[in-house]
């Protein structure tokens, strides 16, 4: 499955209402780590459908960012049900955020 774009506008259709289970990642362009997190979250989109998994561009989504409270970045926050149920910060490892997801 493709990664989506989250934003403030389809955050309720895309995270809260999903009926999967939901890793979104909150990164900025200008952000090393998060160039280094993304390529293993792709990853994990293309080889979990069972899972959903967006992306939350901090800058053009300050809102979203301001919501969850995101005070540094990468943070990975795994929804399940409509609930926030785990988050983490910094560059994790696949296998790591697999564990978080619970696969």
């Amino acid at each position: 499955m493709s990664v989506v774009e989250i934003t403030a506008q389809n955050f309720q259709a895309e995270v809260i209402n999903s009926d999967k289970t939901v890793l979104l990642d909150f990164w900025a362009v200008w952000c090393g780590p998060c160039r280094m997190l993304s390529p293993v979250v792709d990853e994990i989109a293309e080889e979990n459908p069972q899972i959903k998994v967006g992306k939350v561009n901090v800058d053009e989504q300050m809102e979203l960012a301001q919501k969850f409270g995101i005070m540094s970045i990468p943070t990975l926050v795994v929804f399940k049900n409509g609930k926030n149920v785990a988050a983490s910060v910094g560059v994790k490892s696949k296998e790591a955020i697999l564990s978080m997801l619970g696969i």
